[in-house]
This record gives C-alpha cells, sequence and structure tokens, in this order.
C-alpha cells in the first residue's frame, strides 16, 4: 500500500493509510485548507418536503 500523499510504500501502520505523521497532517491541512470538496446536490422544495415527511414517519423515501 501506498501513502496518498507521498506514494512512498508504507513500512509502519500506525499513521495508516499514510506513512508518517507529516503526510497525516498535510491531508489534514488540505481538508482545513479547503482544497479537498465533496459536491452538492441542489435539490428542490417539493423533494425537500417528501424528504422531511419520510424522516418524521421513519420512512426512507429512496426504497419507493
Amino acid at each position: 500500500m501506498k501513502c496518498p500523499i507521498c506514494k512512498k510504500e508504507l513500512t509502519d501502520l500506525k499513521y495508516r493509510p499514510f506513512c508518517s505523521k507529516r503526510c497525516a497532517d498535510i491531508d489534514l491541512g488540505n481538508w482545513f485548507n479547503e482544497k479537498y470538496t465533496v459536491p452538492a446536490v441542489e435539490i428542490d422544495e417539493q423533494d425537500l418536503e417528501e424528504l422531511q415527511k419520510a424522516a418524521e414517519k421513519g420512512e426512507n423515501p429512496e426504497e419507493d
């Protein structure tokens, strides 16, 4: 397995999936500096209302 930051082979599993504390800290810094993003999905009001109603009933609307 290779470190996702520096691409070195892992020799110590202490910081897995990173090879060292340094690479783990670099990754954490990337999250803090918003270098990684998760795409957002826009949902319209009707879908939002359906999700809220289903949540109140304890249902999963995506199973329908």
